[in-house]
């Protein structure tokens, strides 16, 4: 099952990017096996202004036909690591193609694309930077893989 973030706004060269890129290769390495993966993202950029309306048609034309939808919101479901792992695996276990994650802007995201989501997801009940979200999904991912493969990694 491929993997895919679509997000409001461009990941620049730093700290975050360097996070995100090592937990993608750690989630594709680990993931192959189980056949999650890649993990591959899609940034979209309202430079008109127009909204969370704008960016929620952004971010749905970025989303593969028939995936699977998560939205990160701040009002959805909290999950342990655990149960994230068993989401994941449930989506592909059930023939998912694909699974994609929507991480809205400022603003969040729009009402309509949230109601459309299979699952919302929080990272808690304080709000995170888009940026900082990215980082917290792509290590979420490669903990789950690897609860999955029975790694040591996770240790609760």
């Amino acid at each position: 099952m491929r993997v895919h973030v679509c997000a409001v706004g461009r990941l620049r060269k730093g700290p975050e990017k360097a996070l995100i890129d090592d937990y993608t290769t750690r989630f594709d390495r680990t993931g192959r096996a189980l056949g999650l993966g890649p993990l591959t993202f899609s940034e979209v950029e309202d430079r008109k202004g127009g909204g969370k309306e704008t960016e929620a048609t952004l971010l749905s034309r970025a989303i593969p036909d028939g995936a699977a939808l998560i939205a990160l919101d701040e009002r959805g479901k909290l999950l342990s690591s655990p149960d994230f792992a068993q989401t994941l695996a449930r989506f592909r276990d059930d023939g998912r193609g694909d699974l994609a994650f929507v991480i809205g802007g400022a603003d969040g995201l729009a009402p309509d694309l949230r109601a459309r989501a299979d699952l919302s997801l929080s990272f808690g009940a304080m709000v995170w930077p888009h940026m900082l979200a990215r980082a917290m999904l792509s290590e979420q991912l490669y903990r789950a893989a690897s609860i999955l493969a029975g790694l040591p990694y996770h240790r609760a």
